[in-house]
């Protein structure tokens, strides 16, 4: 029989100490600083970042964003695929070695379980050998410490959409909410899940990135590359052999690149779509071609055209900042600006103007016609608003209903308006009218237009 499925081998990926190494955990905890603190902040009386999914609102320090402003998270979104076009183009999987959820938990959980069962080496040793009260207490320990991360990691997650003081005490008090329960045990089953067990299964076989990673790359792109002229051919030596007089390159094949790499993937095999660009075997090959005595970056961040030609490290920046490149940054920053000067001039006020279906154009007392219409008037400031509705297009026509409005802070209001004209102000038809809308301290204003009615 021949299986169409290849065959699983765990990877046990040794610890490794180097300048990468630092960079990567250095992301570590900047990532979960934010990711776990934010909830936390607390801006004037509320939380600072809170996605209020019931009220429609959400709360980014002193912004008060409407599902009308989606456009902003069309922005946002825009700049995150050009930010990752420009990273990748410059240096490749930058997002996925240092600063991809994945990775990061991955890093976390990995850590967890070499403080309880011991380096590589120790830990294969302790899943072959049979079953035992050492193994038990150290598993279940490693298991525990997992599922207390990944729960909090839910709980933190779910604490973006409910105040996270108010779920504290819910889950003190035995008081969630069914949906509250369903998506911290999601979210801490899927980090359970992929930082505890698929690892590197997640990165080979489930994200796109690497499918179209490619697509990115060029060769003046920095990745994570192998001299192959410098360390073929490869193969064992006493520390003080002579590599030239045995016709022997740099490579010592100690395999320990392999070892040490999260995906299991041998780096001199040359570019491979698994190669999340994490460095870590950069800093194990530089470490032992300081104990052997050969110069450092056998292994190292550069280009394909930069090992092919042998540029300086001056030459290749040189060519990474290439076209591609400039144009877009250039783009970026151009996106960023405009998205930043538009949150800047932005009116905290927003009005919607519906006709009232249920109320048709009709002749009131005075001999004046009579449309009613439907205000949504939503205020976006943190303070109480009061604000004066007039309208404008037709000569003579007014407001005749209460013309000032009052609307609570992050508050949406509806408010029914009759507007009156003359009868023989305007002839029979639809007729373009403008609405006003200003804040007493006339710092605030909107101007909407819609429809008035002249019957026959």
């Amino acid at each position: 029989m021949v299986s169409l499925y290849q065959a699983h081998q765990k990877i046990y990926p040794r610890s490794v100490s180097g300048l990468f190494t630092r960079w990567r955990w250095a992301m570590v905890f900047l990532t979960q600083l934010v990711f776990y603190g934010l909830p936390w902040l607390e801006w004037g009386q509320r939380q600072a970042v809170l996605f209020d999914l019931g009220a429609r609102r959400f709360y980014i320090f002193g912004l008060v964003l409407y599902p009308q402003d989606f456009i902003y998270l069309t922005g946002l979104l825009v700049i995150s695929a050009l930010s990752l076009f420009l990273f990748t183009a410059v240096a490749g999987r930058l997002w996925c070695g240092y600063a991809c959820p994945q990775t990061v938990y991955t890093e976390l959980f990995l850590w967890i379980e070499r403080k309880v069962e011991g380096d590589r080496s120790a830990r294969m040793r302790l899943d072959d050998a049979g079953f035992s009260l050492n193994k038990l207490a150290k598993k279940s320990t490693k298991h525990v410490l997992w599922l207390g991360v990944a729960l909090w990691t839910g709980f933190t997650f779910v604490g973006y959409f409910t105040p996270i003081t108010e779920l504290g005490r819910e889950v003190l008090n035995a008081g969630m909410g069914s949906w509250e329960i369903f998506w911290v045990l999601f979210y801490g089953f899927a980090t359970y899940g992929n930082a505890g067990f698929m690892r590197e299964q997640v990165c080979k076989y489930m994200c796109p990135y690497a499918r179209f990673q490619s697509a990115m790359f060029d060769k003046d792109t920095l990745i994570v590359t192998y001299d192959a002229a410098r360390g073929e051919p490869r193969g064992a030596r006493s520390r003080k052999a002579d590599p030239a007089a045995l016709n022997l390159g740099a490579c010592v094949d100690c395999s320990l690149c392999v070892q040490v790499c999260p995906t299991g993937i041998d780096i001199r095999k040359g570019l491979q779509y698994e190669c999340i660009g994490c460095g870590a075997c950069a800093d194990i090959c530089d470490t032992v071609m300081d104990k052997v005595g050969y110069a450092r970056g056998l292994v190292k961040y550069s280009t394909q055209h930069a090992i092919e030609q042998h540029w300086s490290t001056a030459q290749t920046l040189r060519h990474v900042l290439r076209p591609r490149v400039l144009i877009y940054t250039g783009i970026l920053l151009l996106v960023c600006a405009a998205l930043f000067t538009s949150l800047a001039l932005r009116t905290p006020l927003k009005v919607d103007v519906v006709r009232d279906r249920g109320v048709l154009a009709r002749m009131v007392e005075g001999g004046r016609i009579e449309n009613v219409f439907r205000l949504q008037v939503m205020n976006a400031t943190e303070s109480p608003q009061q604000y004066t509705i007039s309208v404008s297009g037709i000569e003579g026509l007014k407001v005749a209903s209460d013309a000032i409005v009052d609307v609570g802070p992050t508050q949406a209001r509806w408010v029914a308006v009759r507007v009156q004209m003359p009868f023989e102000a305007a002839q029979e038809g639809a007729h373009p009218v403008h609405f006003d809308i200003q804040a007493q301290d006339a710092s605030i204003r909107v101007r909407e237009k819609s429809v008035f009615l002249v019957p026959r």
